[in-house]
């Protein structure tokens, strides 16, 4: 804390430091505050939102709540860097701390080693906000301490090597700074189970399909299933998450970090299973991918590292489906604004069902729709080539007849099917990358290169079907994964022409 004297004026200045959150990036703010002789009033500059404006209320009667109340002078709260945009309730702790501060009810220098977050209930309690475990880590790279909410502190403690405070209302705050009382300290939260999920086995027939799934789940590969209604398309989607391979530590923290941010961390547990979103067909372009006017990470961050379920593909908005081609090819969404340009990662399998026209039975036998073939061209080109030019494997998923379901389970289930997965998992992280999907440039030309014959038939095959060269490259690694699943370390003929078997050309002429 700093005291000066200006044209007959004392002023007291304290300070504490906090964050604003980018994206998933934490930038420090400072918190400083004056209290000086003038006229009675309480002002909060440095481009505050209307949350951090309001702060200024929730505060006041905080401190009232423990028997405070502020002093009749001119209280000035600055927010620095004052250019850069503040928003969100979390910064109601900061600027209580540096106004007790200033007021000389704490050490000022004492929480010069801490970084606080956190909102104030009007009763004084430290209510939970996003994004803690982004402040955590930054208050690991600055060497300070974090203070931020009771409910958050397991959220904190994966950040490991700082301190932690996790008050439950700013008296017990205080009194521990004093050394009257301390603060229990936060444990790690847990790691979530594995939850339930819909096995392999309930799928009866469609042994094309499930091969498709078992390709694009071995090498993370964009796999778009084409069926009538009822063939079992959402189901076999849905059983994804039991063969896909857990979320390494490292990947398990990325994963946390968007959902800190999102608000959706619950008593700080994680989980290792992959993300599964499914948003419904009316979402939005923002919902989607993100912004808004706090600018949240949408559906294709959210699940990130794990898999985006698109069902009733073309009902979405065509302009909102195209707005995941930059984000499939990159891995990453830039949300640009006037006031903010913010990165949210994007790395994710999207997998997407649809019918295969209008009224949902085009090519069923025996079927004859009044619109004819007019009905199945126009449905499908609702999707726009440069999307499915993205999506890896195309496959057909036939009607289950009354025969299918009185059929047997099937000998092979979800776990038979996993370990399969991870052992071609692993032979891509031997190649240094997290599936084949990520093959590229030298990679790919040392791993996923054909043998002659296969080479052969990938040239006539990109001459026939007149495959771009994106097609081409990602049919290279659907090839690389179908060699791995088969244990064999060179890509041959056949490997080649599986992949290929599996490139359809909807919405092409």
């Amino acid at each position: 804390m700093s005291r000066f004297w200006a044209k007959g004026i004392w002023a007291l200045v304290a300070l504490v430091r906090t964050v604003a959150y980018l994206g998933l990036e934490a930038r420090q703010v400072e918190v400083q505050c004056q209290v000086a002789s003038g006229l009675p009033r309480f002002a909060i500059v440095g481009l505050p939102d209307k949350a951090v404006s309001e702060s200024r209320e929730r505060v006041q009667a905080a401190l009232s709540a423990m028997g405070l109340a502020l002093p009749p002078k001119r209280i000035t709260i600055n927010l620095s860097p004052a250019d850069l945009p503040k928003d969100g309730s979390h910064y109601d702790l900061p600027i209580a701390l540096a106004l007790l501060a200033a007021m000389g009810v704490t050490d000022a220098e004492q929480l010069g080693d801490w970084i606080a977050v956190g909102e104030l209930a009007l009763d004084g309690r430290v209510v939970a906000t996003p994004g803690v475990l982004i402040a955590a880590l930054h208050a690991s790279t600055s060497d300070a301490g974090l203070i931020c909410p009771a409910d958050q502190g397991s959220e904190a403690r994966w950040a490991s090597g700082i301190p932690v405070l996790a008050p439950r209302d700013l008296s017990s705050l205080l009194a521990h700074l004093k050394g009257s009382q301390t603060l229990p300290e936060p444990v790690r939260g847990d790691v979530e189970a594995a939850p339930a999920v819909t096995d392999l086995k309930q799928v009866k027939g469609q042994e094309t399909a499930k091969r498709a799934l078992e390709i694009a789940a071995a090498g993370g590969h964009n796999l778009l299933m084409i069926g009538p209604p009822g063939s079992g398309k959402s189901m076999m989607a849905s059983c994804l998450a039991g063969i896909l391979p857990e979320l390494t530590p490292s990947e398990a923290l990325e994963v946390s970090m968007v959902q800190s941010v999102a608000g959706m961390l619950t008593s700080g547990r994680i989980s290792r299973t992959r993300p599964f979103r499914a948003p419904h067909h009316s979402a939005s372009m923002a919902a989607l991918t993100g912004g808004g006017l706090k600018v949240r990470p949408g559906e294709v961050s959210l699940a990130h590292l794990g898999v985006l379920f698109l069902d009733e593909l073309p009902e979405f908005q065509r302009a909102v489906l195209d707005s995941l081609r930059q984000p499939l090819e990159t891995g990453q969404v830039d949300v640009a604004r006037a006031n903010a340009h913010v990165s949210f990662p994007a790395r994710v399998q999207l997998i997407a069902a649809m019918n295969p026209c209008r009224c949902g039975h085009a090519g069923e036998l025996g079927h004859v729709c009044a619109r004819g073939e007019r009905c199945k061209t126009e449905y499908q080109a609702r999707l726009s080539g440069p999307l499915l030019d993205r999506i890896d494997l195309h496959v057909e998923v036939a009607a289950v007849s009354a025969m299918d379901l009185t059929l047997p389970p099937p000998a092979e289930g979800s776990e038979t099917v996993a370990r399969r997965v991870a052992n071609a998992r692993s032979m891509a992280a031997d190649r240094g990358i997290r599936s084949n999907a990520e093959l590229d440039g030298d990679l790919l030309q040392t791993h996923a290169a054909p043998d002659p014959e296969g080479r052969e038939l990938m040239q006539r095959a990109a001459e026939k079907l007149r495959l771009s060269a994106r097609s081409y490259t990602r049919m290279l690694r659907v090839a690389r994964t179908i060699a791995d699943l088969s244990g064999k370390a060179e890509v041959g003929r056949i490997h080649i022409a599986e992949a290929l078997s599996y490139r359809q050309t909807i919405g092409r002429k």
